[in-house]
């Protein structure tokens, strides 16, 4: 038996245990952290699978209150305000005391903005942003524990500080930050992997991939998050194809858990331009982030290659990339390997696949330049760079 395909458990960067099966470790994990009547956050689409359902009900006793109020799953991707009021209002209601969250990126995200809001007072979410010494405005005693338990590979916000919440008045995403987001807990169990749709084992295993490429490109003096990133491409390059095209190969869709869980550990270095253009974007026309990030890859590397070239070089090595023709740059080995994984994915080559149009650019533009990712791109951007990128990724114009 492989080690990917025991039960694992590591203390970096908050406590984890990974491993087919894992999930029945939850009802002990619930009890060690002392919650004693958790509120569970669950993905509409995950309430019905058997899996999940018998999760909950072995969590599920005099000691844990079972109640109507005990599962919140009224969002959807991009979770925005409203939901998350609903959620604290479902809350406080049932008198909870922390948070269970089981799904992708959304469900963590909103889970982790209730527990954080749920019993602050005279602060708004909005206050919280992550900008400056914001979080020092939370009252930390009253921040509910988390466990988390994603059902995909892909943000990794399971071992993020932070919650990515759309202002819909703004038509802006918002992170929203604190270094007690982090779950007490997490537990990475592949199991839960196998029923996700294909086109989600896509967009997330890209979403992953993002992270780690920008956490890798970003500027700065970071050798253990370039370390983690440069690891954690390696495993997507292995295994998103087969965990694609073999959804219950538990063995790859364990190695696409972890590079999520290592991108979003790397990208404390910084990001990028993938997610300077994909906040607003996903604020503006409600497309997943994931998506949003695959379709602009290519089109951001092309922008940046000329002050990656060398770190370019390592990333092909590394992967074993080679070249298509004689004397192809490393920058060109490295896209035509995304533009190859896109197509077997079948992920859309342009915005314009996808519903975007030009009338955008101005505002998105504008929105990518002051967005906190822009600051990590490897070269500063103008709003003119960005609405060339844009533009370029809309039309399909590569070069």
């Amino acid at each position: 038996m492989t080690s990917e395909l025991q039960i694992n458990t590591w203390s970096y960067p908050t406590s984890v245990i990974a491993g087919p099966g894992s999930r029945q470790q939850l009802a002990f994990s619930i009890e060690q952290i002392g919650i004693q009547n958790p509120l569970w956050v669950v993905d509409t689409q995950l309430q019905n699978l058997v899996e999940i359902q018998s999760l909950i009900a072995q969590c599920t006793s005099t000691k844990y209150t079972s109640s109507d109020l005990n599962v919140f799953d009224q969002f959807l991707g991009n979770p925005n305000e409203v939901h998350v009021a609903e959620g604290i209002k479902q809350f406080n209601n049932g008198g909870h005391d922390g948070v269970i969250a089981i799904g992708g990126g959304s469900a963590l995200d909103i889970a982790k903005a209730i527990a954080l809001m749920a019993h602050q007072h005279d602060i708004s979410l909005w206050q919280l942003e992550d900008v400056g010494n914001n979080w020092t405005l939370a009252d930390a005693s009253k921040i509910h524990p988390i466990i988390a338990i994603p059902t995909t590979a892909g943000t990794g916000s399971e071992v993020g500080r932070a919650a990515v919440i759309t202002n819909t008045e703004a038509k802006k995403k918002v992170i929203i930050f604190h270094p007690l987001l982090l779950p007490k807990r997490v537990i990475l169990d592949p199991e839960l992997l196998v029923y996700l749709p294909s086109k989600l084992t896509a967009a997330t295993g890209m979403d992953a991939l993002a992270h780690n490429l920008e956490a890798l490109c970003a500027p700065g003096y970071h050798p253990m998050a370039k370390g983690i990133a440069l690891e954690g491409i390696r495993l997507i390059h292995e295994n998103l194809i087969l965990s694609y095209q073999q959804p219950d190969n538990l063995a790859a869709r364990m190695h696409m858990l972890s590079a999520s869980m290592m991108g979003a550990t790397a990208f404390q270095a910084g990001l990028g331009a993938m997610h300077a253009l994909a906040h607003p974007l996903g604020a503006y026309y409600n497309i997943h982030h994931g998506l949003l990030n695959a379709i602009l890859m290519p089109y951001v590397l092309q922008m940046n290659a000329d002050c990656c070239e060398t770190l370019f070089q390592r990333l092909t090595a590394y992967l074993q990339l080679t070249a298509m023709q004689p004397n192809q740059s490393s920058a060109t080995v490295l896209i035509d390997w995304i533009l190859r994984l896109r197509t077997s994915l079948e992920i859309p080559h342009t915005l314009g696949d996808v519903g975007v149009d030009e009338h955008c650019l101005s505002f998105i533009s504008k929105a990518a330049y002051v967005d906190p990712s822009a600051s990590t791109n490897p070269k500063r951007l103008s709003i003119e760079d960005y609405q060339l990128l844009c533009s370029n990724a809309i039309k399909g114009i590569l070069n």
